[in-house]
């Protein structure tokens, strides 16, 4: 829908957003946007302060009207501040930034002068986006520099230690095992010095965030090295053959 194709419209002079936009970028559904919409106006109390940043307007689906409110910055901001999570903070930046980038390329038209025709409107908003796609760009960039800066999280380390120690249960036959009984604590320093050797970190937590995944599949595809692998057959043999 073209309501939804760019976060930040030009409507009437003014850089706003819609819900359904809100709705899509957050991955909410927009009847839960409206309600919290409804919920902030209720809040705000007062209708000529509640009416600067919410505007109701509607949307055309299959000739049918629906719904929805237009909002400027000052309304985004306080319907979205309890919006939580790592993918709602990604989008308040960027919804943030492309206000900003709105507001900036209005303010630096010549004479002040807005754009007077929906072409007009539509070149500002198409500059403005490709302004804030930069600045997104740079922005994605400078995570993926820290995510390589920074080791893992507390709780995707623990996933790798779950995941290293299934595994090895799995090699050596079982917890019960003969194998696991008497060779566990060697495997586990195998697959440790392999682990730290390959990835030249020096413990599993300080490995790079960008590389969680290819560590996890590392763990997966682990095997025994061949002196390591005799002594399991053998000590698990030995258990058959006292059976």
């Amino acid at each position: 829908m073209a309501q939804t194709e760019q976060l930040v419209e030009l409507q009437n002079g003014v850089a706003t957003t819609t819900s359904l936009q809100v709705a899509e970028a957050f991955d909410k559904r927009h009847d839960t946007v409206l309600r919290d919409v409804k919920s902030q106006i209720k809040e705000v109390g007062s209708t000529d302060l509640w009416s600067e940043f919410f505007k109701k307007d509607t949307y055309k689906v299959r000739g049918r009207e629906y719904p929805m409110y237009r909002m400027n910055k000052d309304g985004f901001t306080l319907l979205v501040m309890s919006y939580t999570g790592t993918k709602a903070t990604e989008f308040k930046v960027r919804y943030i930034q492309a206000f900003n980038e709105m507001e900036e390329a209005l303010k630096n038209q010549p004479a002040l002068r807005l754009p007077q025709t929906n072409a007009e409107m539509l070149q500002v908003v198409q500059s403005v986006n490709e302004e804030t796609n930069k600045r997104i760009d740079e922005v994605e960039t400078t995570v993926d520099e820290l995510k390589d800066r920074f080791g893992l999280p507390a709780s995707q380390a623990k996933s790798l230690e779950q995941a290293r120690k299934r595994h090895i249960v799995t090699l050596l036959g079982g917890f019960e095992s003969n194998a696991y009984q008497h060779l566990s604590g060697k495997t586990f320093r195998q697959i440790g010095g392999d682990f730290k050797d390959y990835f030249e970190v020096r413990c599993y937590d300080a490995l790079p965030l960008s590389k969680f995944d290819e560590g996890m599949s590392y763990i997966k595809a682990w095997q025994l090295p061949t002196n390591l692998a005799l002594q399991v057959r053998d000590l698990n043999l030995q258990t058959e053959l006292e059976v």
